[in-house]
């Protein structure tokens, strides 16, 4: 019943995830003033999710003999590897040679925040359920 916890990999995959861009927005903010640097992010969680899941078929047969209804439904995550994430490189430039805007980092650490408090949200629901479930508060 409890082997295979998907929203729980889920919710720590995001969280990962999340730290692993945090980390890239601080090095781009720390390089702020270095000459012909270019600022790095990371692909949205949704991108790297799509990227680890497969692809799922309609009416295909999943893990347990499940089947799915429309693609990616029962699809599992599998461990994320931080080293795996790749950064993306950005173009713009200034007259300096450096493509770190301050304002965008700061929007982007806004951002990293919100997925963040999100895949927490998401693993202290899966909890209330679990604990209810096994008739526990």
């Amino acid at each position: 019943m409890f082997s295979n916890l998907t929203v729980f990999k889920t919710a720590h995959a995001m969280a990962v995830h999340a730290g692993a861009r945090q980390a890239l927005i601080a090095q781009n903010v720390a390089n702020a003033d270095t000459p012909d640097y270019r600022p790095r992010d990371l692909p949205s969680f949704a991108k790297t999710f799509d990227s680890q899941r497969g692809a799922a078929n309609t009416g295909s047969a999943t893990a347990g003999g499940m089947r799915a209804t429309r693609p990616g439904h029962g699809a599992t995550l599998a461990a994320v590897n931080v080293a795996d994430l790749q950064p993306l490189t950005e173009d713009g430039a200034d007259p300096n040679r450096n493509g770190v805007s301050l304002e965008e980092e700061m929007v982007r650490g806004a951002e990293v925040r919100k997925d963040h408090d999100r895949a927490i949200a998401i693993y202290r629901s899966a909890m209330t359920v679990l604990r209810m479930s096994l008739g526990s508060r």
